[in-house]
């Protein structure tokens, strides 16, 4: 009984971690939502468009991320060992500018080289229109990150998140208000349809990074060090994160792209089904982000015990989530839909994906909780190699056989995608038994 009374406490704690990182995690994915509705809603077009011009765009603004991701659980380490850390804000902050200036060069090539991609003529020019407008928020969107992990590992999570729910709603007025156009006495906005849902989005992230950086003002006192450790530690732990978020992205992103090769109406499908597995993904991923931070505090005390409590608590709080969230999806598959798009032909095909969807599900949220924990341990270089396996040598080339050969496009390329995360799962899963057995007790 005490044995269950002590996991009870830690997946209530985890719960009680997770809840905020939560609510800024799906409000990210609501932005995404409220532009792929909103664009649905104006046009199949346009809701074809957003879905290649974010898989482009977020492709590389992950790859920034990524790397920034890694100040969370290195901090929790050097909170763990007992390492002054605030004085390294003011570099935690100049460093997510620093990484944001190569990705963003990175976007403007893949403009100019947008042609290449081949896209369906109508795709070309307001996919083109959207991507640079949106390239300039890789700035915002980093700094936003930056702190946001920062405060994250000293489990400061209520700020940062509750300003994530404000951008959700600005974005959704701001997306209505540029998309359709407003007109009020001497108020009068021209409708911008795709331009407008841009942005909406740039300008959304600009505000609440500007926030965020007023909410910090205090860490500004903290005078500013210089430290070749922290940095080599941010680089070390974050470049495998950074590349295997480039690969998950590349993977996801890479089959929007090519499914926008066959027509509109499937890349529509596609970001339809996409942003429903997000929010589910979104979920776990709060727990994940939440067992890193606790992990990481214990790796930097060298307590193997808590540890290993607290990843498989994590692992079991994530595989509830998901088998929750398969009821749930199953049951109100028409209502979810119907939100996005009352096109038939729209609903025929996301409800023939849903199934395959939802075996993808399941796979994702347990490769996620064992990539949580084994951020927390600083073991990151197993993600890199197992991510790039699982999305470029199996989601994408299954993917494409099925869609190039036998004609099963957006079946096949979500079969792929579910292969590739059952990959990912057993990898990340043997990776974490082996990274704790190891430890001495």
């Amino acid at each position: 009984m005490t044995r269950f009374n002590d996991y009870k406490e830690i997946i209530l704690n985890l719960i009680k971690l997770s809840l905020p990182i939560l609510g800024g995690n799906i409000s990210q994915i609501l932005v995404n939502l409220a532009d792929t509705i909103v664009a649905g809603r104006y046009s199949t077009l346009a809701l074809g468009a957003v879905s290649v011009a974010s898989a482009i765009i977020m492709t590389a603004i992950i790859g920034a991320i990524g790397l920034i991701m890694s100040i969370s659980p290195v901090i929790s380490n050097f909170r763990g060992a007992n390492i002054r850390s605030k004085r390294y804000f003011k570099l935690t902050l100049l460093f997510s500018i620093l990484v944001s200036v190569p990705f963003f060069v990175l976007i403007e090539f893949l403009i100019a080289k947008l042609n290449f991609i081949r896209l369906s003529h109508e795709l070309y020019e307001p996919v083109k229109i959207y991507l640079e407008i949106c390239a300039w928020t890789i700035f915002p969107s980093a700094v936003f990150v930056a702190l946001k992990e920062f405060l994250q590992a000293y489990e400061k999570v209520v700020f940062a998140n509750v300003l994530m729910l404000f951008m959700v709603v600005l974005n959704i007025i701001l997306n209505v208000v540029f998309a359709f156009g407003f007109n009020l006495s001497y108020i009068q906005i021209p409708e911008m349809g795709v331009k407008g849902l841009a942005f909406a989005t740039l300008i959304s992230k600009s505000l609440v990074a500007f926030l965020m950086i007023l909410y910090c003002l205090p860490l500004f006192k903290v005078p500013f060090e210089k430290s070749k450790k922290y940095v080599k530690d941010l680089l070390k732990t974050g470049f495998p994160i950074s590349l295997a978020m480039f690969f998950e992205f590349l993977g996801f992103n890479l089959t929007a792209v090519l499914i926008g090769k066959f027509s509109a109406l499937y890349a529509g499908v596609h970001n339809i089904i996409l942003c429903v597995a997000n929010c589910t993904f979104m979920i776990a991923l709060s727990v994940s982000s939440a067992a890193s931070i606790r992990v990481g505090y214990f790796n930097g005390k060298k307590d193997k015990f808590n540890i290993k409590r607290y990843a498989f608590a994590s692992i079991f709080l994530i595989i509830g989530i998901c088998i929750i969230a398969f009821i749930f999806l199953e049951k109100f598959q028409n209502q979810i839909v119907f939100l996005f798009s009352d096109d038939p032909s729209v609903l025929f095909w996301c409800k023939k994906i849903f199934k395959i969807a939802l075996c993808f599900l399941f796979f994702d949220g347990i490769q996620c909780a064992c990539v949580g924990i084994l951020k927390g341990l600083k073991d990151t270089k197993i993600i890199m190699f197992t991510m790039l396996a699982a999305y470029i040598l199996i989601a994408i080339p299954f993917g494409s056989y099925f869609a190039f050969n036998k004609g099963y496009v957006l079946e096949g390329y979500w079969i792929g995608l579910a292969l590739a995360l059952f990959f990912a799962a057993i990898v990340t899963s043997s990776r974490l038994i082996y990274d704790i057995r190891k430890m001495k007790a």
